[in-house]
């Protein structure tokens, strides 16, 4: 049986869908799946042993210049591989407008996605062939599992969701495994942001412990602040950029992990890696971290800066304890 998923963006989302991929590959003997996905978290479904092929998609960029010829081209190639194959069942797990129209509309096969009722945004809904209800009173991880399980017709499984990919990590650890700490400082908005200062008194805390903490970047504004984040502590890492695959390995070698609310805490979770991840003005709620050793410490006022560095520091040790 040969599938095509939807499900572009975010990094969590995207992790959020591999547990999806397991119940189905464990369901139907011999399920494939080629996926659609942004192109900057492509590395992610090549991880899942039941994805055949991943088809890069770069809507985030060419919004930027939609009708410029070399987007009109790309965007021309990108159809031509979605519609090489025709497929026995066509999922749309992002449940948007713009997933909807500008991918699944297109693909070869019986389109599947969320109701009007269960979609982010229910217009999407008119594109699919088969429209399931799905219940939004559960983690984002189980609402794809029911999505999945409807669309392929076989019963969710009752047991906790398997990301299929932590093996692929920790089965070749790196040489340092167990020995440091990964502090992920880095996330999309202001106010998601546990303050400098806060991050430097769990930094200097941490030293007593004897282990080592290594920061990872993205963007340079993100190295620039591991680099003051890390200045004057012998026992802190700032690591060169990295790949995802890269990060992935860091990540699955870390005795423990502190981050805030970002994309790579998903990652930490689909990992098995003790987390603990910290929240101001965001809920965890229904798209916290889901897995394995996942502790949330939440701001009471709403404000990451209310989050002492020793209650972090207590939490962690008596998770990786």
């Amino acid at each position: 049986m040969q599938v095509l998923i939807v499900k572009t963006s975010s990094m969590g989302d995207v992790l959020h869908t591999l547990p999806a991929l397991t119940d189905a590959m464990r369901a139907i003997p011999g399920i494939q799946f080629d996926w659609v996905v942004e192109e900057g978290f492509s590395q992610i479904p090549t991880w899942h042993p039941a994805v055949d092929r991943v088809i890069p998609v770069a809507i985030r960029r060419w919004r930027k210049n939609w009708f410029g010829s070399e987007i009109r081209q790309q965007r021309c190639d990108f159809k031509r591989q979605v519609q090489e194959r025709r497929y026995d069942c066509v999922i749309d797990a992002q449940g948007l407008l713009k997933s909807a129209a500008l991918v699944t509309r297109i693909a070869r096969g019986s389109k599947h996605g969320p109701d009007c009722k269960s979609a982010r945004e229910p217009f999407a809904s008119w594109f699919y062939h088969q429209r399931h209800h799905i219940d939004k009173q559960q983690h984002a991880v189980e609402r794809l599992r029911e999505l999945f399980a409807k669309s392929l017709g076989y019963a969710k499984p009752q047991s906790a969701g398997d990301y299929a990919i932590a093996a692929r990590f920790l089965n070749h650890p790196p040489a340092d495994a167990g020995q440091y700490l990964v502090c992920l400082h880095a996330t999309t908005r202001d106010e998601k942001h546990w303050p400098e200062q806060n991050w430097r008194a769990l930094l200097e805390l941490v030293a007593a412990t004897g282990l080592k903490i290594k920061l990872p970047w993205g963007a340079e504004h993100e190295h620039q602040r591991a680099l003051r984040l890390a200045e004057g502590f012998s026992h802190v890492e700032v690591l060169p950029k990295l790949s995802l695959q890269q990060v992935a390995e860091v990540l699955a070698g870390a005795k423990g992990v502190v981050s805030v609310d970002t994309g790579l805490s998903h990652l930490t979770a689909a990992l098995d890696r003790p987390n603990i991840t910290l929240f101001g003005p965001t809920d965890p709620g229904l798209i916290g971290g889901y897995g394995k050793h996942q502790h949330s410490i939440i701001s009471p006022e709403k404000n990451m800066a209310t989050i002492a560095a020793e209650s972090v520091l207590a939490e962690l040790l008596k998770v990786i304890a």
